[in-house]
């Protein structure tokens, strides 16, 4: 663990800014995400994560996902202003869905939270919430 976390700490950190804004809000949406004919995830408690000029992403929380439906895979990715993120299966062994375990101080709400690849999933249909 000790080469691990050392080579975390050779990694870039950035802060979010002016120049590369990012929030996360919650969202009263109400999302399905099915794949491979099931339902992986229902939820109406997400969050929102808007970073720069990217499209939104919805992140859910764990607790609503079917967890025995994800497989771990060995993919991590690395970005300066979220941390690292792990990475999930849910059909075909590709990586479908992310997680930042141990996000950093600006994203720090995604904890316990996953996003899915929409082109990887079956859908993620959104109800807006209503008013």
């Amino acid at each position: 663990m000790r080469g691990r976390l050392a080579f975390m700490a050779d990694k870039p950190r950035l802060t979010p800014g002016p120049n590369h804004p990012i929030t996360v809000t919650p969202s009263g949406d109400h999302i399905v995400v099915t794949a491979g004919g099931r339902v992986v995830a229902d939820t109406r408690a997400s969050l929102t994560l808007q970073e720069a000029n990217y499209p939104p992403v919805p992140y859910i929380p764990l607790s609503d996902v079917d967890t025995s439906l994800l497989t771990r895979t060995d993919t991590t990715t690395w970005c300066p202003y979220k941390g690292e993120a792990t990475y999930y299966a849910v059909t075909e062994g590709r990586d479908a869905v992310w997680e930042y375990q141990d996000p950093s101080e600006a994203v720090a709400a995604v904890r316990g939270h996953v996003a899915f690849y929409p082109d990887r999933v079956d859908s993620i249909a959104v109800t807006p919430a209503t008013s």
